[in-house]
């Protein structure tokens, strides 16, 4: 997998306020989008950018509440997942094969700007690998979409080969 950047990290955290306060105290992080807990569907979560990125977001914020919380039993604070970035949909589409035959495919997300697969490990771990739509396309798409994946029909939107990330998480290209 070709993997262009790190995209972002995901944590799961105790308390998402502390946490926010915590990162844009000290490293200059601002928040871009919050999450209201939604009983047990929706987590309460933050997505925050670093000082300078064009990025959505470069680190978000889920809570555990114990136990018995949205995330599933057991869960503590500490990774959530990890989002890989590609630089072509054409590189997602072959990823996508490769994950749906080892099963390890999990889910399939339009996040808007972030066309996203979830992928669990052998060890129940989560990652990402997502492809981001250039900032000079991505205008009227949602930044905070959570849709189902149709990766053909992004496909045929865009191109396969289109550079992602142009302007947002990498530097335009000359």
């Amino acid at each position: 997998m070709p993997v262009q950047r790190l995209n972002h990290a995901v944590l799961y955290v105790r308390d998402v306020e502390r946490s926010v306060a915590f990162y844009a105290d000290l490293l200059g992080f601002r928040t871009v989008f919050r999450l209201h807990a939604d009983g047990d569907k929706v987590p309460e979560g933050a997505f925050l950018q670093a000082e300078e990125s064009a990025n959505d977001h470069d680190l978000a914020f889920l809570q555990i509440e114990g136990p018995d919380s949205p995330q599933g039993p057991g869960r503590r604070p500490g990774l959530a997942h990890l989002a890989w970035e590609v630089d072509t949909l054409a590189e997602l589409q072959r990823i996508r094969g490769k994950l749906v035959r080892a099963g390890a495919l999990a889910n399939e997300i339009d996040h808007g700007t972030t066309k996203s697969l979830y992928v669990s490990d052998p060890d129940g771990l989560e990652f990402e690998v997502c492809w981001l739509v250039p900032a000079d396309r991505s205008g009227g798409l949602e930044r905070e979409a959570f849709t189902p994946l149709d990766l053909d029909s992004v496909t045929a939107q865009f191109g396969a080969d289109l550079p992602g990330g142009t302007g947002v998480s990498a530097p335009a290209r000359h």
